[in-house]
């Protein structure tokens, strides 16, 4: 029985896809009932990386199939975490800017400016308060949807700086004039991506 996984790449526009190649991490034989997304999550790969690794042209996969699984720097609860943020971030958001929401997450882990882990970079505390809102108002601990998962499996596969944007704001909601004043390098929804 052949399983499909949908997986949009909507925000390709805002992410770049990078040279970057991934080094098998293993070979992984496909059980019964079980998707690319089954296999991704338990072995902290995204879908796509998968699709690249094996050159799938689809997500439809079957059972007893050998699937050889890239390497992955992130684990399973840095990339649970960071689908909680995008979750809390960009609830009612599309798609592209929960792709978006997690790309400053990550562009934030390879900055030399912010801590160097997804982890400490959502918990990162500054002049007295968190980095994300939802860490000092609990939202943070919310399950997050499927599709902020997609976005953050989206997100990783092309993790290429994007238009390396490090901050994201509402200018409807914010109440800072240091944010407002970083330059706009794209407006996705309600949010403004900058740097």
């Amino acid at each position: 029985m052949k399983k499909s996984l949908m997986i949009g790449i909507a925000a390709l526009s805002f992410v770049t896809v990078s040279s970057q190649t991934f080094a098998a991490g293993g070979v992984h034989t496909v059980e019964e009932d079980e998707s690319l997304w089954d296999i991704g999550k338990e072995k902290s790969v995204s879908v796509i990386q998968l699709k690249k690794e094996n050159d799938l042209k689809s997500n439809e996969i079957y059972p007893g199939q050998s699937i050889v699984i890239p390497d992955s720097d992130v684990t399973a609860q840095d990339r649970e975490l960071l689908a909680k943020l995008v979750h809390a971030e960009a609830k009612g958001e599309p798609y592209a800017g929960k792709v978006a929401v997690a790309t400053v997450v990550l562009n934030r882990v390879d900055s030399k400016e912010f801590p160097d882990s997804i982890k400490n970079v959502i918990y990162q505390v500054s002049n007295g308060h968190y980095a994300f809102s939802p860490v000092q108002n609990g939202q943070i601990n919310e399950a997050p949807s499927k599709e902020s998962k997609e976005a953050v499996d989206e997100a990783l596969a092309f993790r290429g700086q994007g238009k390396g944007s490090l901050f994201f704001y509402n200018p409807v909601t914010s109440t800072s004039d240091w944010i407002t004043s970083r330059e706009t390098l794209l407006t996705i929804g309600k949010h403004r991506f900058a740097k």
